[in-house]
């Protein structure tokens, strides 16, 4: 049965959990009866790589290189340790295998190389009883030495949470790009493309829109879209995400549509619904909204603006379904407890509101749609919402990603939450503003609320002033000390270099 649309997220992204974007346009589509799947291949093209037979090919390979590096050439004398390591390590960070950790933990189950050279004593960190983070943390290290040997022996684009990321940060000119795409397969390339067309025979989409939130997955969409391209030209191909939204903004480069067809910014809901319809033939291209495409040469920019964008409440439940949730891996990358989040853990992404209720910083793009148009939806839906996911998933993780999540909603959340009796664990991110009192910590710590991340940004009440922050630094202590009482933990972005910031001034913000 062929589909309408599958949903890809190229490599690579996060390890631990999916990317919410194709989740979110499933979910969506639903809602209108429209088929839809969706893929990581980020997850996938991985673990074929961190396999046995993918090791394997690796060492192969690795071993025809002249000029490896000390650390490499170890790597390499410790083969058949790797190999036969790496299908019980891959396990246990999948959480399928969890009594390894006490063989982990002990130092003597896995082959080590330069990364292990870094750690100190790690009982401040993990504690006499912390054997499964700390093992978590050590077959962290151990990926992290095979991929230093993939980067300089098989690929020097690989990065376990990013490819080819300098190609797409470079995107001043698409001349590097270009000649990248146009190298002999790697051997990263290869597994991509080998998976990608089993998603086609599996799915027989008539549309495959990447989502591209990094610089980092942008090259493998690229590739990806030049495979399509040979081998299944009748399908159409998008692009859209937080890559085409903040870089692509006024393209006028017509080569990026050899590989693609149609690049939509912001979100994707109103722009994928009036797609369909135009490559159903029930719509021309001129009612497009949002959507660059080439005609006659040239990049054209289309963007209806009699289609409104859809309120939070109509678009539907995030659905997960068709990824791999189980084999996602959970990894320790620093041991900070806060940290961790990012790498550790499946969350399930939602969001609070939509956009920024603030809007006055600023360092912040304002105009981006993401930003400026803030909308809520009800607690009563949020939950709803939740409800639903934990059902299909079986986690009851979430990562709110909002821009800044408002004090008001998070407090009607933390009271529909517990008035059903839903327990979760959550995290998120706001603004470090006065609302935030001891009572509203407490509440939200009692919901189930285990981190909140914002931006401080500097310690100095007259740059947060020239940043129109809204916030002082009493102010933000007061807040941080509030949800660290209740043991929430925190975490605070600094930014350097702000217009009349001075050295003095970043070093006094890290010292606070």
């Amino acid at each position: 049965m062929s589909t309408q649309v599958l949903f890809i997220t190229p490599p690579f992204t996060q390890l631990n959990t999916p990317y919410p974007a194709t989740a979110y346009l499933k979910g969506f589509l639903n809602t209108l009866g429209a088929s839809s799947k969706q893929a990581d291949l980020g997850i996938e093209v991985m673990l074929a790589i961190l396999s046995k037979p993918g090791l394997i090919r690796i060492f192969e390979q690795a071993e025809k290189s002249t000029s490896l590096s000390d650390n490499s050439l170890r790597i390499l004398r410790l083969r058949a340790q790797y190999l036969q390591t790496i299908g019980p390590v891959i396990d246990f960070l999948q959480d399928k295998n969890p009594t390894l950790a006490y063989s982990i933990a002990e130092g003597e189950f896995l082959p080590q190389a330069g990364r292990f050279e870094q750690v100190e004593e790690l009982d401040w960190a993990f504690g006499a009883l912390g054997i499964r983070d700390k093992a978590r943390y050590l077959a962290t290290l151990y990926l992290e030495d095979l991929g230093d040997l993939i980067t300089e022996a098989i690929d020097p684009h690989f990065g376990f949470t990013r490819y080819a990321e300098r190609l797409g940060l470079s995107a001043k000119s698409f001349d590097e790009l270009q000649e990248a795409l146009q190298q002999p397969l790697t051997l990263v390339d290869e597994l991509l493309l080998r998976l990608l067309e089993e998603k086609i025979q599996a799915y027989r989409p008539s549309s495959v829109a990447f989502s591209v939130p990094f610089p980092g997955n942008l090259y493998a969409a690229l590739k990806c879209g030049q495979y399509l391209k040979a081998h299944h030209p009748d399908i159409k191909i998008w692009m859209g995400g937080g890559y085409p939204n903040t870089e692509l903004r006024s393209l006028k480069e017509p080569r990026v549509f050899d590989y693609v067809d149609y690049i939509v910014l912001d979100d994707g809901e109103a722009p994928v619904v009036l797609l369909l319809e135009h490559l159903a033939g029930k719509r021309p291209h001129t009612e497009l909204k949002r959507t660059f495409l080439r005609l006659d040469g040239k990049v054209t920019y289309v963007n209806n603006l009699a289609v409104k964008d859809l309120p939070q409440r109509e678009l539907g439940t995030p659905d997960y379904s068709d990824l791999p949730l189980s084999s996602y891996l959970s990894v320790i990358e620093v041991a900070n407890p806060m940290h961790r989040l990012w790498s550790d853990g499946r969350w399930n992404k939602l969001t609070v509101a939509h956009g920024c209720y603030w809007k006055k910083c600023s360092f912040c793009d304002v105009s981006l749609d993401y930003i400026s148009r803030y909308e809520t939806a009800q607690a009563s839906t949020l939950v709803d919402r939740i409800e639903k996911i934990v059902a299909e998933t079986g986690q009851t993780g979430f990562h709110f990603v909002d821009e800044a999540a408002p004090p008001k909603a998070l407090k009607a959340l933390a009271e529909e939450l517990l008035r059903r009796g839903v327990q979760i664990s959550w995290w998120g991110n706001i603004r470090f503003e006065k609302t935030f009192t001891p009572e509203l910590a407490e509440l939200l710590a009692e919901s189930g609320c285990i981190a909140m991340s914002g931006g401080l940004e500097v310690a100095s009440d007259r740059l947060l002033a020239l940043m129109e922050k809204g916030v002082t630094v009493e102010q933000v202590a007061r807040v941080t000390k509030s949800f660290s009482d209740v043991g929430i933990l925190v975490h605070a972005y600094l930014m350097y270099g702000f217009p009349t910031q001075t050295v003095q001034d970043t070093v006094d913000a890290l010292e606070y």
